[in-house]
C-alpha cells in the first residue's frame, strides 16, 4: 500500500522533538513507546535523533544543524529508515526524505503498518484498509516527470484526468466499496449483539499489551491470540466466562488504546469498540510493571470518553504484578496502588487463584440486583428451556398439569422480556 513498505530486519533512526511545553518524562515515555512500535515491526534500532525546540520545523521537521547531524548518524549506522514520534505533514516528509535519502515514517503510518499486519477478519481489515487509503491521500504525488500527465479517452482515465486525479479517484471509489462491506457486515454484528442483548457482558479494555488477551484465556478458555507485541489484538472475541455462571457472562476482548492513537482508527473502530458501549461493565486492565501507567490509565480513559463508554461502570484491574521486582517490591507496590486506588484489584493473569478472584468480582457485579420471579412455561412453549437457563438462574423446577414452573433469580429486563409471569 505504502511507497517501500518496511520489511522487517530493518534497521532504523528514531527521530523526535521535544517541544517546549513536554516535559522530560513523558517525552522519554513516548520515545520508549515508538521503539516498541518499532520493535513490533521488527526494525532494529540503529540510534536516536532528538531535538529541543519550541516547535517543529516548518520545512523538515527537525531544525538544519539536527538534520546534519541525522544524515552522519543514517551513514554510520546504514540504516535507511526513519521513524518520526510525531505525526507530519506530506511536504514534511517529502523533505526530510529527500534531505537524507531515507524511508520515512511518521507514527500514525508506523500504527498503521501494525495495524495492517495484525488485521484478520474481514471487518479488521477492511477498516484498517480505509484509514490507510485515507491517510495515503494527500500524500500522493505525481510519478516520473516523464510520465503521460493529462491524457483522455480509453483506458479507465477520464477526459482531462491527470495520473494523480485518476489514483485519488481509485482510492475514492476504494473507500466507497469498503465502506458499503462495512455497514453490511456491521448489520449482521448488531443481529448477533441483539440475540445476546439480555446477557451480563463485560468488556476488557485498556491499553496495547497491557494482558487484556492473557487475562481473556484465563477466564474464558478461549484460544486468543496472545503476543508480547502492541497490537497483538485487532478483532473483537466474545466467549463465555468460565467456570459458568447463572445468569451466563459474556466476555469481549478489544482492540487495545494506545497514545495518539490516529483519529481514523478510533472513528473506524467504533463498530469494533461497540462491545465496550454496549457492555454492563468494563473492566479496565492496566500493565501495573510499565513505568508509564498512569498516562497509558489516562489515554484509555480519555479514548472511552470519545467513543461514548465514559459513563459505563469500571473495575481497574491492575495486571502483571508479577513482573514488579521481587516479592518485596511487589507487596509495596500493591498497597501503594490499592492506597490510591482502594476498589482495584491487582492480579496477575498467569496465577489461578488472582483469575479466581477476578472471576468472583465479575460474578457479584452481575449478581447483586438479581431478583426472584416465578415463571410458567406452558407445554406447547418448551423451546424456551433454554433461554431460560441461558438467562437467568434456576433455583427450582416444579411440573403442574399444564406447564413447567420455575423459580428463578435474574435481572427484571430479563424477566420482563419472557413475559411468562
Amino acid at each position: 500500500m505504502y511507497e517501500n513498505e518496511p520489511d522487517t530486519n530493518r534497521k532504523a533512526v528514531l527521530v523526535a522533538v521535544q517541544r517546549s511545553h513536554v516535559e522530560d518524562v513523558e517525552f522519554a515515555e513516548s520515545l520508549a513507546e515508538l521503539r516498541r512500535l518499532a520493535k513490533t515491526l521488527e526494525f532494529e534500532i540503529a540510534g536516536t535523533c532528538t531535538q529541543r525546540r519550541p516547535t517543529f520545523h516548518a520545512g523538515t521537521y527537525l531544525g538544519s544543524g539536527k538534520l546534519v547531524e541525522l544524515k552522519v548518524l543514517l551513514e554510520r549506522s546504514t540504516a535507511d529508515t526513519i521513524l518520526v514520534d510525531h505525526e507530519i505533514s506530506p511536504s514534511q516528509a517529502r523533505n526530510l526524505e529527500k534531505a537524507t535519502r531515507a524511508v520515512v515514517m511518521d507514527r500514525t503510518a508506523v500504527i498503521l503498518e501494525i495495524f495492517h499486519r495484525h488485521a484478520r477478519s474481514r471487518a479488521a481489515k477492511a477498516q484498517v484498509e480505509i484509514v490507510r487509503l485515507q491517510y495515503m491521500a494527500p500524500r500522493l504525488r505525481e510519478q516520473a516527470m516523464g510520465r503521460d500527465r493529462q491524457r483522455g479517452g480509453i483506458g479507465g482515465r477520464g477526459a482531462g484526468e491527470s495520473n494523480l486525479e485518476l489514483d485519488r479517484r481509485k482510492i475514492r471509489d476504494r473507500v466507497a466499496e469498503l465502506t458499503a462491506e462495512l455497514s453490511s457486515l456491521e448489520q449482521e454484528r448488531r443481529t448477533q449483539r441483539a440475540r445476546r442483548r439480555d446477557l451480563a457482558r463485560v468488556a476488557l479494555v485498556g491499553y496495547t499489551n497491557a494482558g487484556k488477551s492473557t487475562l481473556m484465556r484465563a477466564l474464558t478458555g478461549s484460544e486468543a491470540y496472545v503476543a508480547d507485541k502492541l497490537f497483538a489484538t485487532l478483532d473483537t472475541t466474545v466467549r463465555t466466562l468460565v467456570p459458568e455462571t447463572r445468569p451466563r457472562i459474556l466476555v469481549a476482548d478489544t482492540v487495545g488504546f494506545i497514545k495518539s492513537l490516529p483519529h481514523g482508527l478510533v472513528a473506524s473502530f467504533k463498530s469494533t469498540l461497540a462491545e465496550a458501549l454496549e457492555a454492563s461493565l468494563l473492566a479496565h486492565v492496566v500493565d501495573a510493571s510499565d513505568p508509564g501507567f498512569e498516562r497509558q490509565l489516562e489515554v484509555t480513559t480519555e479514548v472511552l470518553t470519545e467513543i461514548g463508554a465514559g459513563e459505563v461502570p469500571r473495575l481497574l484491574v491492575f495486571n502483571k504484578i508479577d513482573r514488579v521486582g521481587d516479592e518485596v517490591a511487589r507487596k509495596e507496590a500493591v498497597a501503594a496502588l490499592l492506597a490510591r486506588w482502594p476498589d482495584a484489584l491487582v492480579m496477575s493473569a498467569k496465577s489461578e487463584a488472582d483469575v479466581a478472584r477476578l472471576h468472583a468480582e465479575l460474578a457479584a457485579f452481575f449478581t447483586h440486583d438479581l431478583v426472584e420471579a416465578e415463571l410458567r412455561v406452558p407445554w406447547d412453549r418448551q423451546q424456551l428451556r433454554g433461554e431460560i437457563f441461558a438467562a437467568c438462574e434456576v433455583v427450582e423446577e416444579r411440573t403442574e398439569a399444564d406447564a413447567a414452573v420455575f423459580r428463578v433469580r435474574a435481572h427484571r429486563e430479563t424477566i420482563a422480556r419472557l413475559g411468562l409471569r
